[in-house]
């Protein structure tokens, strides 16, 4: 008697009462994995239910670490952009801190597409226990920009910068592209970490750490002072360059000059921005100002309007493209505000869609 069947072999399978003929289905590698993804999502699943939050909980968990002095003064847990009259936010560090601290959250990172020129990446962050997803495509450019050609002299593109000189843009090593992979899915998982985590745990968190900077500063102002001057020479910033910037001697800095510049740093040593464009926002905002008081107002004394998020959206791709032109970010934001006022979180996202989050 034929044992075969067109749906698979025949197996038996033997148990303590005998043994039972089943028909048994080729597994491919596939169905395998297939198999296996689902099964783990589906544990997460089971463990949150298990396993609820305790709000209560997480908010005494979170504010304790805002409250540690060491976390608080970590330069990417709370930054300041230099972005019109300055842009403030949690940072990834914040973000990793309550995402663990609220505990059922899922946080994925796939590659979907690659190619010669670039990678784009899909981060998602999940709340296991409300079943609520936040995806978000990042994409990876494999080029870097130099100040001059590669070792054997080529190049993809050149450009002038502001200074004149030639910037070049070259393929990227693994190690420039294994950090500009992790600077912007970092900041992915940021933006949408902070859509998960309640708004008002980070209004707390956020006034908590800014008071532990300021309370730092103004206890022992000359050792902060030093610790900043210290802090800005190793990234090439020297104490002639922070005299300028704030018009005067360290000496004479007020403690909230002094957080200001704690912000700035911490802007810079991520990434998201460098001291040129500190330097050129600061004129920028200068030369507003000597324009006349009143920012936002239109020469009838009528004030602008505030860019409404639908109007944003509209417009975002345009103004995006423009950025990946090479407009610098400060000059793109001064061109809308002469029409629309910005919010800080509209200026924040036209800041991320810089290359690597600075403009030379």
């Amino acid at each position: 008697m034929d044992n075969t069947h067109s749906g698979g072999a025949l197996a038996t399978r033997q148990e303590f009462g005998g043994s039972i003929a089943t028909h048994a289905t080729t597994e491919t590698a596939s169905a395998y994995v297939a198999a296996q993804a689902k099964a783990v999502v589906e544990a997460r699943y089971v463990m949150a239910l298990r396993r609820p939050r305790n709000w209560d909980q997480v908010r005494q968990d979170l504010l304790k670490e805002c409250r540690r002095p060491s976390f608080a003064h970590n330069k990417s847990a709370y930054y300041r952009k230099p972005i019109g009259d300055g842009v403030e936010g949690l940072g990834i560090r914040f973000v990793e801190v309550a995402l663990r601290c609220m505990t059922n959250v899922l946080v994925e990172t796939t590659m979907i597409f690659e190619d010669e020129t670039k990678e784009i990446h899909r981060v998602s962050v999940t709340d296991l226990e409300s079943n609520l997803t936040y995806p978000l495509d990042v994409r990876v450019t494999k080029t870097v920009e130099r100040s001059k050609p590669g070792d054997d002299g080529s190049y993809v593109s050149v450009r002038k910068n502001s200074y004149g000189k030639n910037v070049y843009t070259v393929p990227a090593t693994d190690d420039d592209l294994l950090n500009k992979r992790a600077a912007q899915i970092s900041k992915a998982i940021r933006t949408l970490g902070l859509r998960i985590i309640p708004g008002d745990m980070q209004d707390e968190a956020e006034g908590i750490i800014k008071a532990i900077r300021l309370d730092e500063a103004a206890r022992d102002p000359d050792t902060e002072r030093k610790r900043i001057a210290d802090s800005f020479n190793e990234i090439g910033v020297k104490a002639a360059d922070l005299t300028e910037y704030l018009g005067h001697t360290l000496d004479t800095c007020s403690p909230a000059e002094l957080v200001n510049l704690r912000g700035i740093y911490g802007a810079i040593r991520d990434g998201e921005s460098s001291w040129k464009s500190v330097m050129e926002n600061k004129a920028e905002q200068q030369a507003g100002k000597g324009a006349g008081a009143g920012a936002g107002n239109t020469g009838g004394g009528k004030t602008l309007p505030t860019c409404s998020a639908e109007n944003f959206a509209k417009k975002s791709p345009g103004w995006k493209k423009q950025v990946e032109a090479g407009k610098k970010v400060n000059d793109l934001i001064a061109m809308i505000e002469t029409k629309e006022l910005l919010t800080a979180d509209q200026k924040m996202e036209i800041a991320g869609w810089a290359n690597g989050g600075a403009q030379e």
